[in-house]
């Protein structure tokens, strides 16, 4: 009989099952700490029991495990001045959604030479997010397919779905099972609908494939994950994070009965892709919360060491130690001068946030 499946597969790689990959690179009590910590501080914040300002700042991708743990401990130190007014969470993003081509990030090609080592991707991933822990700074990925999380997913404390895929099924039934809160970014054409669907449907329970942790194909059954939120990140050529965006991506989430819980991207169109423009962005939407902005509870910032980005270089000693080798980033001196003057900014201004609901 002639073949009719697997036409265009070459092989088939074992991969070592999620339980082994923990086995390898085991979740310590110091990090564990870190972890619940960090959850349940954004989780406070969607609840509106805690006034303070969520931001996950930080690499656009991680490439250099020790450039990253860099900037964690720069963080890290700015994160406990900041504490009473801002929770800061590292943005550590291992897989890169791409419009057509390139490096797809640390997980899929860790050596960056498109020998595609996924299984030393997924470990040393693994085992930056436990030094991360470990350092006391909280975690904040994008989950860009549902095998990943088992193997991540226990060291995440914020979860980023994206532009590209808050419209899939299946990242809106992932979402409802995972532990951590999921920020829904709004489509590439700008719309907020395809997001505000997307809260939705994770807060209710699913069934679907996946695998448990024994690696096995399983059919997982969820509860619905009641933390999802907007995410405001620009889109169709223009921003969304001015008064007028913010007051319709309210209305949207008023009028689906969700919670009025948005966070706004520096980055991406929001900057239309010009990383100098991030402060910009940020100064706009720190006075809006101290003119009165009730739904605002969070930002996200593109930052490194290093300003801009670098092209990937056929000789991998000539990358530019703590620059991005995807988006532009800020560089680390510009980051502090943006999250000090939010914190000198809204100090006043969050404390007045404690006993309001939005609804």
């Amino acid at each position: 009989m002639q073949p009719t499946e697997n036409l265009n597969i070459e092989t088939f790689d074992a991969m070592p099952t999620p339980e082994e990959i923990h086995a390898r690179v085991p979740l310590s009590e110091t990090a564990e700490k870190s972890v619940l910590a960090g959850r349940r501080a954004i989780e406070a914040i969607l609840d509106r029991r805690d006034p303070r300002l969520l931001v996950v700042v930080g690499p656009c991708s991680i490439h250099d495990p020790v450039a990253g743990l860099e900037y964690a401990r720069r963080l890290k130190a700015l994160a406990d001045e900041v504490a009473d007014t801002l929770l800061l969470v590292m943005r550590v993003y291992f897989e890169k959604p791409r419009t057509a081509t390139g490096w797809k990030g640390y997980i899929n090609d860790p050596r960056m030479d498109d020998t595609f080592r996924i299984e030393e991707g997924m470990q040393k991933a693994r085992e930056f997010l436990l030094a991360l822990n470990e350092l006391g700074m909280p975690a904040g990925t994008e989950a860009l397919d549902p095998i990943s999380p088992q193997y991540l997913g226990d060291l995440i404390a914020w979860t980023a779905i994206g532009a590209r895929t808050s419209e899939s099924q299946t990242h809106r039934e992932m979402s409802s099972g995972l532990s951590t809160p999921v920020g829904f970014k709004n489509g590439t054409d700008g719309s907020v609908e395809a997001a505000v669907n997307a809260i939705l449907s994770a807060s209710h329970p699913h069934s679907f494939l996946g695998i448990n942790m024994q690696g096995r194909t399983s059919v997982v059954r969820t509860h619905g994950n009641r933390y999802g939120h907007l995410v405001l990140r620009g889109g169709g050529g223009r921003p969304n994070y001015d008064s007028v965006s913010v007051a319709i991506a309210e209305q949207g989430l008023a009028k689906a009965k969700l919670p009025q819980n948005i966070v706004i991207d520096c980055s991406h169109a929001n900057s239309y892709k010009n990383p100098e423009r991030q402060p910009l962005v940020l100064h706009d939407v720190v006075n809006q919360i101290r003119l009165g902005n009730k739904s605002i509870i969070g930002m996200m910032i593109e930052s490194n060491l290093e300003a801009g980005n670098q092209s990937i270089p056929e000789d991998l000693s000539q990358l530019k130690y703590g620059c991005s080798v995807t988006d532009a980033c800020v560089d680390w001196p510009t980051t502090e001068k943006m999250l000090r003057e939010a914190y000198d900014i809204l100090r006043g201004p969050l404390a007045g946030r404690a006993d309001r609901k939005v609804a």
